[in-house]
């Protein structure tokens, strides 16, 4: 039984955003690895963000992300990628995680998914599907909150193989490659369900954009 590390009691605050401010922060060791303390700060939140897109709840994402933490506290020694690799090892464990609860709930549940084996519409012009995130002012907090429910509603009716490709890319900012290493799928197959998840979401959002907008 591994002991539980005192810096990961802490608890989690639904994040719906990725912090832009997380984006600038680069590890600047080139060949050492930082200690897990400053993996934790860097990327717990991202990593809270990334579970909460595939799963729609903020308790069990809280849950799931302190779980990826400690397996990864657990395996870290055993890492031997570069720091620039830490990120992406981290999301193919919360990634892991998610695929687990994915089967639990359709254990307790038929899982009907969306139909994607259609041709893209001419809306799914393979573009990144992103919110802008500008400053808002106060008018407008309200709107983009509701934009934002509306957008991981969509998502959430993706079936988790479309919806973690999507997160991981439009969201998350990871390559291709580390997509696929993430995952499991191909280069090809991640570039088909991207594809087609974008489509799916661009036109559950549509009329709302439209209308609201």
């Amino acid at each position: 039984m591994h002991a539980f590390p005192s810096f990961l009691r802490c608890s989690a605050e639904p994040l719906l955003q990725v912090d832009s401010k997380i984006n600038t922060i680069r590890l600047d060791l080139v060949d050492t690895l930082p200690c897990f303390e400053t993996l934790l700060d860097l990327y717990h939140r991202r990593i809270y963000n990334l579970v909460f897109r595939l799963i729609g709840n903020a308790d069990e994402a809280a849950d799931l992300t302190q779980e990826t933490f400690i397996r990864a506290y657990e395996a870290y020694s055993r890492f031997r990628g570069t720091s620039e690799a830490v990120y992406p090892w981290l999301c193919r464990i919360a990634v892991n995680n998610c695929k687990n609860k994915f089967r639990e709930q359709s254990r307790r549940r038929q899982f009907e998914p969306v139909s994607l084996d259609s041709s893209p519409g001419s809306d799914a012009d393979g573009s990144c599907f992103e919110i802008g995130d500008e400053t808002l002012n106060p008018a407008n907090v309200l709107e983009r909150k509701e934009l934002d429910e509306k957008v991981q509603e969509a998502i959430s009716a993706l079936p988790p193989d479309y919806r973690t490709v999507l997160v991981l890319r439009d969201m998350q900012g990871l390559t291709y490659k580390e997509i696929a290493d993430a995952t499991g799928l191909s280069l090809d197959n991640v570039k088909v369900r991207l594809f087609r998840g974008r489509g799916v979401v661009r036109r559950k959002l549509s009329a709302y954009i439209v209308t609201r907008f």
